[in-house]
């Protein structure tokens, strides 16, 4: 099972854009829509904007809702985020 920690929402959103998501607008609400396509299929989802800190359930709920895989989200995570601190 992949164990991802605990990540800010600046940190999500550059780890999917990374991923080949983009952003597609904001409402006035604190969410902001996420978009990718894959195998010509669009995904959509929201992501809460301006948290220092977002559970890691929801990180990677989000990332499933892009279709991304326990791979590309470790090989993302790891590539990005392993040499920072915590």
């Amino acid at each position: 099972m992949l164990k991802i920690p605990s990540l800010s929402s600046k940190k999500l959103t550059r780890l999917l854009e990374k991923g080949g998501a983009v952003f597609v607008r904001q409402g006035k609400t604190d969410h902001a829509i996420y978009s990718r396509t894959l195998d010509g299929n669009r995904y959509s989802a929201p992501v809460q904007m301006g948290k220092k800190s977002l559970d890691p359930v929801y990180c990677k709920r989000v990332m499933r809702q892009l279709k991304f895989t326990d791979e590309e989200i470790e090989s993302y995570y790891k590539n990005n985020f392993s040499n920072e601190p915590r």
